[in-house]
């Protein structure tokens, strides 16, 4: 069971309710069954209405931060996240001062929750950095360009992966070629997605060449050093984390700088399915690390 204490101004006194970690999934829905006024807008992690300050009363149960890229680039813009926050939450799992309630999940452990009240008002996102990095040559205002860039990203993507779990498979590798496998099938699903939406366009007219890209790769090519046949499962994981991640933030630039209303819902919708990607790599990372490090206990105390 995990107690949190919500503590505003606008609240004539500190308010603690009971919560079990996971079943009432995150902040803003454990504040909202017990009427507790966050403000709230989108719900979903961009327009920063539901900011608040977390503070841990067990510094011990502090791990695995689940802090997404979404949530991370509305907390920079919003100027309460700092640089080495972010090292010290993907690093060494210590969450930031403050989150948004809509993002930060309940877990076992007691936690006091501050806000504001009406002071947070809901707001429009900046561009992101994001769109500073990709916006070279790549603004797309027309649904068959978006439509043809997204599928050359998963099509690519699919095929870097068979490569690598080729080359891992080749050198004895047999877990890590597994994963490499597993993560082709899931980028050819949505290759399979984005044909899907496209329709009757024809997709093959707009293809975009390499030089397109920055880097002349395509954003969820898995980092080079992926193609390393000792790397270990942990490795390839952190490897496609940051293939995804490059992902995330090529939908969210595409939204970010089109002119064209239609695109800018489209790129939306991949920008959250990216976002879930993340979330899931991330969450196997984090099981990939409990499990190597009760090995080792395990094995120190054999």
């Amino acid at each position: 069971m995990a107690n949190i204490t919500f503590s505003s101004p606008v609240m004539a006194k500190d308010v603690t309710v009971y919560a079990v970690a996971g079943d009432r999934g995150t902040i803003l829905a454990v504040a909202k069954s017990h009427h507790i006024p966050i403000p709230f807008d989108c719900q979903d992690g961009e327009c920063g209405s539901c900011l608040v300050q977390v503070e841990h009363f067990n510094p011990k149960a502090k791990a695995a931060v689940a802090l997404t890229e979404k949530e991370k680039e509305v907390l920079r813009q919003l100027g309460k996240i700092t640089k080495e926050e972010i090292v010290e939450a993907e690093v060494n799992d210590v969450p930031p001062r403050y989150r948004l309630a809509c993002q930060c999940f309940v877990r076992n452990e007691d936690i006091l929750v501050k806000f504001e009240g009406d002071k947070t008002k809901p707001q429009r996102m900046a561009v992101t950095p994001a769109a500073a990095h990709y916006k070279g040559g790549m603004e797309i205002n027309t649904l068959p360009d978006f439509f043809s860039y997204a599928a050359k990203v998963e099509e690519d993507a699919a095929l870097h992966y068979d490569s690598l779990a080729k080359a891992m498979a080749d050198a004895g590798n047999t877990p890590v070629a597994k994963l490499f496998a597993q993560l082709a099938e899931f980028s050819r699903m949505h290759l399979a997605e984005v044909k899907s939406r496209a329709g009757n366009i024809d997709l093959g007219k707009n293809v975009p060449p390499d030089y397109a890209w920055p880097d002349h790769a395509t954003p969820e090519r898995a980092a080079v050093w992926a193609s390393d046949t000792t790397l270990t499962r942990l490795g390839a994981l952190k490897a496609a984390l940051q293939g995804e991640r490059r992902g995330y933030e090529f939908y969210r630039a595409v939204e970010a700088t089109t002119k064209s209303p239609e695109v800018a819902a489209a790129a939306k919708e991949f920008v959250n399915e990216e976002a879930e990607h993340v979330r899931i790599l991330e969450a196997w990372i984090t099981q990939e690390e409990w499990s190597l490090k009760h090995a080792a206990k395990a094995a120190e105390n054999a």
